[in-house]
């Protein structure tokens, strides 16, 4: 007699099937045949933190004191570390006990505050394509997501302000993700105005997700949405150790900008978790307040290696745009595969080249025509890539 099929809770029908999951069933299978799977799929850096972070970590781990239960919003000493570097790297300045909050990573703390802010059927804009939790956070606090298209700074924002005089309910906050995940498009100060005069128009949210905020290689810096004169009226702003600092599965980030929409945070966050360990939060105390030398040594990493890809995979018949920041190449599905949609291109060349990519369409509808690469192999990896896909273009 077989069980009864479990009907999905609620939440889990507001979700779609996961587009990634059967790329990385592909992965897994294939690897355990023996299959030398070169992966571009996942962000997940290679990278290790620095010397002085580990030894940090070590040093007040081993301490017994350390191992009690944290601070659900960070140690001051953290908070006011993330403030000093704000000042420094964009001259805000932040009040570390109301606008800052330490939270699980970045994607988890614009969960929590879709938790906080968002009430059943509120609508929220997102960027189409977007980094997933951006849409699905809100989502499975209860809204209703619109997603604006993205082909430019202009047209994203006049898109989002026809989404706020065209919606009904009215937009309650809007998303900004800017180096962007997946597309690694930029914003300057200018497009930081224009939002906020947006968002005091329209009674809007301003949610900035800078997690990339570090890895760019034009030359200019990206700006924070801070930056912009009354923005701490109607914004707040994640930012997060993993990419900046190679420690993803430290899991430390940081809300930081609007006193009220921080303190939303703060109160959910303190019925959710007792904060991250605290060696680790010290750890990124150390992080920030110390040498910066191996920040740059990572960019100029991600940057060669963002080079060799776009240069080998060019040879290869796979042309991809060079990315001004971020770990990630955005590429347009070559015409000749156009009509497969990501997925089913991403599983093609996984199949017949042992090469892992992310399908667009995990990024929103209007990613499907592309996918992502992560330059999270080193350069000699790479080639090795591009020399499997050229016999496979051929």
């Amino acid at each position: 007699m077989t069980a009864p099929a479990r009907e999905e809770f609620y939440r889990e029908k507001r979700l779609p099937p996961y587009v990634f999951a059967e790329v990385n069933r592909m992965k897994l299978a294939y690897r355990k045949e023996g299959r030398d799977v070169i992966d571009f799929g996942m962000g997940n850096p290679d990278l290790p933190p620095a010397k002085h972070i580990i030894d940090k970590l070590a040093e007040v781990a081993s301490d017994p004191r350390a191992h009690r239960y944290s601070a659900s919003q960070g140690v001051p000493s953290l908070r006011k570390a993330l403030a000093r570097y704000y000042e420094r790297r964009f001259n805000v300045t932040l009040d570390p006990d109301r606008e800052v909050c330490v939270t699980l990573g970045s994607k988890e703390g614009l969960a929590n505050l879709a938790q906080a802010i968002t009430a059943p059927g509120d609508v929220i804009l997102v960027p189409d394509p977007s980094y997933p939790i951006h849409m699905f956070g809100f989502i499975i606090a209860g809204a209703a997501v619109r997603p604006v298209p993205f082909e430019s700074p202009e047209h994203f924002l006049r898109e989002a302000a026809h989404a706020c005089k065209r919606s009904i309910p009215a937009p309650g906050a809007l998303v900004l993700n800017f180096p962007s995940n997946p597309t690694a498009q930029v914003v300057d100060l200018d497009f930081y105005k224009e939002a906020v005069a947006l968002a005091k128009a329209n009674d809007l949210v301003l949610i900035s997700d800078l997690a990339y905020s570090e890895i760019y290689f034009d030359g200019t810096p990206p700006p924070s949405i801070l930056e912009v004169p009354g923005a701490k009226d109607v914004a707040v702003e994640f930012t997060s150790m993993s990419k900046t600092y190679s420690m993803p599965g430290w899991r430390i980030g940081f809300a930081a900008g609007s006193a009220r929409l921080v303190d939303a945070l703060k109160r959910v966050k303190s019925y959710l978790d007792y904060g991250a360990f605290t060696p680790i939060q010290i750890a990124a105390v150390a992080a920030l307040d110390g040498p910066q030398d191996h920040v740059a040594e990572a960019r100029e990493i991600y940057r060669k290696r963002r080079d060799v890809l776009v240069e080998s995979f060019s040879r290869a018949g796979f042309d991809i745009p060079a990315p001004p920041a971020t770990m990630f190449a955005w590429a347009p599905i070559p015409a000749p595969y156009a009509d497969l949609g990501s997925v089913e291109f991403a599983k093609l060349l996984l199949e017949k080249t042992d090469v892992a990519v992310a399908p667009g369409l995990g990024f929103g509808e209007r990613g499907d025509t592309h996918v992502r690469l992560a330059v999270v192999e080193n350069e000699q990896r790479i080639r090795q890539a591009a020399r499997k896909l050229k016999g496979f273009f051929a």
